[in-house]
């Protein structure tokens, strides 16, 4: 019952301290001046900001899923010598499914289709 009311003066007083920072704070989001971009003084000729390519993001994150899940791989080849075979096969082929199930979807999501 403590810790619950703990957490509740905990959001309390968060919720509180946000609230009184976004009141307090001097900034504007209606000033032009500062939502543009520099360029010497004389209005931007074309956006600062340019369109980000979400497929270029996708690829990446799958890249780095892929990268971290081959790191958790590396670590079965020096458990081998202390695990049982069957229960290593058990692992292996359970860890390499939930890879394969992974790439399929992404696949069937398009995600992997780089002539969009």
């Amino acid at each position: 019952m403590t810790l619950m009311i703990q957490g509740m003066i905990i959001l309390i007083l968060s919720l509180l301290m946000m609230s009184m920072s976004s009141i307090l704070s001097k900034k504007t989001f209606q000033d032009r001046e500062k939502s543009s971009p520099f360029e010497c003084g004389f209005d931007p000729k074309t956006s600062a900001r340019l369109p980000f390519s979400l497929q270029f993001f996708l690829i990446a994150v799958i890249f780095l899923v892929f990268d971290v899940e081959i790191t958790l791989l590396i670590p079965l080849i020096t458990i081998m010598k202390t695990m049982n075979t069957s229960n290593i096969l058990i692992l292996s082929t359970l860890f390499i499914m939930i890879l394969i199930i992974g790439t399929y979807h992404e696949w069937n999501q398009g995600a992997l289709n780089w002539a969009n």
